[in-house]
């Protein structure tokens, strides 16, 4: 039986795809470094502005600059600052309406000079928006007539040819999201803020609350105490928790009966039938509050071994009760 080969390894060190990336990235790398450079009281006055603003950010930008825009706004508005990116071609056909005084307009051109936005600037200042311009051009049009500059120059693009946006793209990315965060941290923004707006994304789940989930009215499977043990068995039956809640007569939670309890019961006393819910539950079961996280629930469940939980008010009234299946697949954690 012939052996075989030992695998060749390749060097693609020197291949020139390998090399351009490299060129590429360490070029774009320079550029976001370069910014540190330029940052300075324009972009706190920035932060300021957008801080004591009660309208939204409303960006612009035409071609690849309108892309990061939409980038930017989507990240402030992620975060906690109302953003929408406003396209300039359209803005100057009848959009413009959609900014008010107010609203913040955050234009952004690498050359300064971009048409569609120039048009737009006397405009924007009779609507009573302030203006935040990025640029790589301190002198051109739109940085001048700007109320805050911030700078996004770079030394050279990455493409070789000197023409595709590339470096200077990635600069004003990196500047904006500079920026979203800064004000995120300056308005003291949260994660269960952030989860708020990203219901639907894992990091909502984690802070999905008890209230959320659990099942209430009609569907807890509730007993008095008073009650036989027979009603106990259908209650436990009809509602399909494999467990049924016991109350006092002002409604507090007694105690809890599980399958498991209910089986112990009947081996050890024939005549579990001609007793009452109130004689046979166990009392002191575990319960959690409402405003509680899921994630905690699931934790006490599984630290416990349970497989249900009754949530109470503070005066231990029953407000609904949470099944492990209404967590199992949420990816809490």
């Amino acid at each position: 039986m012939s052996q075989s080969s030992p695998e060749v390894l390749i060097d693609l060190s020197n291949h020139p795809a390998i090399r351009e990336a490299r060129r590429v990235i360490e070029v774009e790398a320079a550029a976001i470094a370069g910014l540190l450079e330029h940052l300075g009281s324009e972009f706190v006055e920035a932060v300021e502005l957008i801080l004591r603003s009660k309208g939204r950010v409303v960006s612009m930008g035409m071609g690849k600059s309108g892309i990061i825009c939409r980038k930017i706004s989507a990240t402030l508005a992620s975060t906690g600052t109302p953003s929408f990116f406003l396209h300039p071609a359209e803005a100057v056909h009848g959009d413009l309406g959609m900014v008010v005084a107010g609203d913040i307009v955050l234009a952004v051109s690498f050359s300064g000079e971009a048409e569609e936005i120039v048009r737009l600037l006397e405009p924007i200042k009779r609507l009573g928006a302030k203006l935040i311009a990025i640029t790589g051009k301190p002198a051109s049009t739109l940085a001048r007539n700007a109320d805050i500059h911030l700078s996004a120059a770079i030394r050279e693009e990455a493409c070789p040819l000197g023409l595709a946006p590339t470096a200077s793209t990635t600069a004003t990315l990196a500047l904006g999201d500079a920026l979203a965060m800064a004000l995120l941290v300056s308005k003291g923004f949260r994660e269960e803020d952030f989860a708020i707006l990203h219901p639907g994304g894992k990091l909502g789940k984690r802070f999905l609350r008890v209230r959320d989930l659990m099942h209430t009215g009609d569907a807890i499977p509730l007993v008095a105490a008073d009650r036989p043990m027979r009603d106990v068995i259908y209650e436990m039956s009809k509602k399909g928790f494999g467990i049924a809640a016991v109350t006092n007569a002002d409604g507090s939670l007694r105690g809890v009966i599980s399958d498991g309890d209910l089986r112990r019961l009947i081996e050890r006393d024939e005549a579990i039938l001609q007793r009452t819910g109130g004689e046979c539950c166990k009392p002191n079961p575990y319960i959690i509050a409402s405003d509680e996280l899921a994630s905690a629930a699931l934790q006490v469940m599984e630290e416990r071994k349970i497989t249900s939980l009754f949530i109470v008010d503070d005066a231990r009234r029953v407000e609904g009760i949470l099944h492990l299946h209404d967590l199992w697949g949420l990816e809490l954690f």
